[in-house]
């Protein structure tokens, strides 16, 4: 019996652990600098496809990368290259019952999504887009 109590009490603490760092690693993303609010939808032949994933943009100079909300794992789920990532469109989800947030269209070469994100980071996505160098070819919708 006393061993049942001592697994027991070491998965509790394990569970625990887990919890604390998935709050922990939440907490440190949120607090970049650049850091923003975004769920993710992947998409096939510019139909709406799988279920929504939230996460974390983080602007990067030359990249936008984005983490999974609900995950320990230490790197970004995605990483989309300034020079390739455009965004094709927007769509106020006012009707959706969700005011002051974007769909946002977006492709990166053969990759098609959406993000769904609030209008604030949505001017910041389109700021940091528009701010890249000359050479870049692609303009904001």
């Amino acid at each position: 019996m006393t061993t049942l109590w001592v697994v027991l009490a070491g998965l509790l603490v394990a569970a625990l652990l887990g919890v604390a760092l998935v709050f922990s690693r939440l907490r440190a993303l949120s607090g970049h600098i650049g850091s923003f609010s975004a769920s993710l939808r992947l998409r096939t032949d510019d139909v709406a496809g799988g279920p929504w994933s939230s996460g974390f943009g983080v602007y990067r100079a030359d990249r936008l990368v984005w983490w999974r909300a609900r995950s320990l794992w230490p790197a970004p789920k995605h990483e989309w290259l300034r020079d390739d990532l455009v965004v094709t469109g927007r769509v106020p989800l006012d009707q959706a019952g969700q005011p002051d947030h974007y769909l946002v269209q977006c492709r990166y070469r053969e990759m098609v999504f959406d993000l769904s994100m609030s209008r604030d980071a949505y001017s910041g996505l389109a700021s940091w887009i528009e701010a890249a160098p000359p050479n870049i070819r692609h303009y904001v919708v």
